[in-house]
């Protein structure tokens, strides 16, 4: 086959993903340089089109990349005004005071805001200093230079659907080159995961653990609205099942965020995350507070859980890891926006040093340095032990063991060490003969709703003709494999009703509807078998977020 003819443009940095990372980091490199080139590019098909985070802003972040922001028209301004925790049982709930929690368990001084709105803000302050930015551009490949990272292929269409050559439309697309490359594509980013894999970025560290957060946004009855006020519940519907909670925000218009967590590694491959979901808006306080109102947006993706202990090396000749693509989730506070900002002021603070000493194509070394040393690793050591007691002892010694190790590290102590993951996600997965089938209440489309009608509320389109960009290594695995084993997973933990089992038998089939991806990865994690890989698709497919 001829070698692909690609154009090729060069800038100083080349940043992936315009989220809160990518773009702190565009805005920072100008701060310190107008002159510097720097480009960001977006798969959505805009800025904010794939942004979905709970989210309690920590202003940290933005603090330190723009401390004028609050009179720079930014999108951060339903301050908390109340925050609650509750434990669930089926018909009730247990309030857990405030008093016995941590301070950093606090959230006044935070601010509900959607992300998908910050980051539209942000990119138009980084446009407003000279960066590039490209949304409809997925990356599809990395650009090597020797052993470093030099840069990205961007913009590639017309891949046959079927064999996946280039078709009789095709376009290549081009190469962007880059000084540096920065992948701030968020959890489980592909090029981020080829980086980590090429350059054994996780060697010495543990495996990186995830959960599935799903969102939803409501309007309800005005009389139930508190603007400001913020509700996290633990327990029920999950039990024993898994590890998990809920958010509920209130928000501007009326408006409340609803969301559900499930951590990944469940063993029960006959749970369903998103019904679990679904299940839980009947509790009586949730169902009371929904009643009469209407969900106008959903969404899903997955979050990184594993905290301190899981960060892999961050840097590579060429190329370093931003906010999500590393995993600076701080999990008990269920924040990660503040890190992630000050992971790309890091980044770009690393790679101006270095341009003005005329590196390039090196290992940013004093960026890793930072993170782990600075406010980042600081944030998240305090919380290391919180994930791992969860997933060994359960629930309440999380709550007991974990708290009490935080109070600890309030002072410079700690109780257990650095306590280890162990398996990753999809190993934690047990066989179908060991667990009971859940029978799931079925969706009364008035607080709760199949996966296929609340996937349109996410407004995905992907071009039909195009190559799915969900991989299956080995494409008999699905039937022969994970459907005998695992009653085949996929057909519950996808939030989207992306995977299906059609027939029995003999006659089983595996089919993948792409067109339903919201690009949570939660597939390129979760599969038993890790037989299937996410992939980007063509510019600009995908969830098209609004608010979230």
């Amino acid at each position: 086959m001829t070698a692909i003819q690609r154009e090729k443009m060069e800038y100083d940095v080349v940043i992936v993903g315009a989220g809160p990372a990518g773009l702190s980091a565009a805005i920072r490199l100008k701060q310190l340089d107008p002159e510097r080139s720097v480009v960001v590019l977006e798969k959505g098909s805009e800025v904010g089109a794939h942004i979905l985070s709970g989210a309690v802003l920590d202003p940290s972040g933005l603090d330190a990349l723009l401390p004028e922001w609050k009179s720079m028209g930014a999108p951060v301004s339903v301050p908390v005004t109340e925050d609650n925790f509750y434990l669930l049982g089926e018909a009730g709930q247990i309030r857990i005071p405030n008093w016995p929690m941590p301070p950093l368990m606090t959230n006044h001084g935070n601010y509900i805001v959607s992300m998908a709105n910050v980051c539209r803000w942000l990119a138009g302050v980084a446009e407003g200093l000279g960066v590039e930015i490209f949304p409809g551009m997925s990356c599809s490949e990395l650009v090597f230079d020797g052993d470093r990272v030099a840069g990205v292929v961007a913009g590639e269409f017309g891949r046959d659907p079927q064999t996946g050559e280039p078709g009789p439309n095709y376009e290549p697309g081009m190469e962007l080159w880059g000084k540096y490359v920065f992948l701030g594509e968020g959890v489980r980013g592909s090029l981020s995961k080829q980086v980590i894999a090429k350059y054994d970025l996780q060697k010495g560290k543990e495996p990186q653990k995830y959960g599935l957060g799903m969102k939803e946004i409501w309007e309800i009855d005005p009389a139930k609205h508190k603007l400001g006020k913020v509700t996290h519940t633990m327990g029920w519907p999950l039990g024993k099942n898994a590890g998990g909670g809920s958010f509920i925000y209130h928000i501007e218009n009326n408006q409340v965020y609803v969301g559900f967590v499930v951590h990944l590694n469940y063993q029960n491959p006959h749970l369903y995350p998103y019904m679990e979901f679904q299940r839980f808006k009947h509790h009586p306080v949730v169902a009371d507070l929904l009643k009469g109102g209407k969900r106008v947006a959903y969404g899903a993706r997955a979050i990184s859980e594993g905290g301190y202990q899981s960060i892999p090396k961050m840097v590579a000749p060429g190329v370093a890891l931003l906010g999500c693509s590393a995993g600076l989730v701080n999990v008990p506070r269920i924040k990660g926006n503040h890190n992630a900002m000050l992971s790309g002021k890091a980044a770009a603070e690393a790679a101006h040093k270095a341009l003005a000493a005329g590196r390039a194509g090196d290992e940013l070394s004093d960026y890793e340095a930072e993170v782990r040393g600075g406010a980042i690793g600081r944030d998240l050591k305090k919380v290391r032990n919180v994930k791992p007691l969860w997933s060994r002892y359960g629930l309440v010694a999380s709550l007991m063991g974990g708290g009490a190790d935080m109070w600890a590290n309030t002072i410079g102590l700690t109780l257990f060490g650095t306590l280890k993951h162990g398996k990753t996600d999809a190993a934690a997965t047990g066989l179908a003969k060991d667990f009971k089938v859940i029978d799931y209440p079925r969706p009364d489309g008035v607080l709760s709703f199949d996966r296929l009608t609340n996937v349109a509320y996410s407004f995905t389109n992907h071009d039909e003709n195009q190559p799915a960009h969900l991989k299956l290594k080995d494409a008999s695995v699905p039937i022969a494999v994970n459907l005998p084993k695992y009653a085949e997973p996929a057909q519950r933990y996808c939030p989207a009703g992306v995977y299906e089992v059609l027939g029995s038998g003999a006659d089983a089939t595996f089919r993948i509807n792409f067109q339903n991806c919201v690009h949570c990865k939660t597939c390129d994690i979760k599969d038993p078998s890790q037989n299937i890989v996410w992939t980007t698709p063509i510019g600009g497919g995908g969830p098209n977020y609004p608010n979230m």
